[in-house]
């Protein structure tokens, strides 16, 4: 089993967590079950994939979860491009210089344990 807490990643992705809540405080309540929600639930999915792979015992489900959390990853993105097009946030380079960086170094794991 490995320890997902020395993963530099998922710390990363912990961090991103913090940013995104933070983010969606200034979100239109009407956005409450909607864009809101999604952003965080996609949010929460990048660090709680990386843990639940650390878990299994095969590198085959290891790589799995890591790549179900890079997808969370790119949905978020995606997410937050939509909540800059709607005008929700603006610029917030901080979020998705820490989400790029977290997308290459969940691609950078995930190659590396095949």
């Amino acid at each position: 089993m490995r320890d997902f807490r020395k993963l530099e990643v998922w710390h990363q992705s912990m961090e991103l967590v913090d940013q995104v809540y933070n983010l969606c405080e200034n979100f239109p309540k009407s956005e409450l079950y909607g864009l809101t929600g999604q952003i965080q639930r996609c949010a929460v999915s990048i660090p709680s994939n990386i843990a639940e792979g650390c878990s299994r015992d095969s590198s085959k489900e290891y790589s799995r979860f890591l790549q179900i959390a890079l997808g969370s990853a790119f949905e978020l993105e995606t997410q937050l491009l939509i909540s800059q097009k709607r005008k929700y946030i603006h610029g917030e380079t901080e979020t998705f210089e820490l989400l790029r960086i977290i997308q290459k170094r969940l691609n950078a794991l995930n190659k590396s344990i095949l």
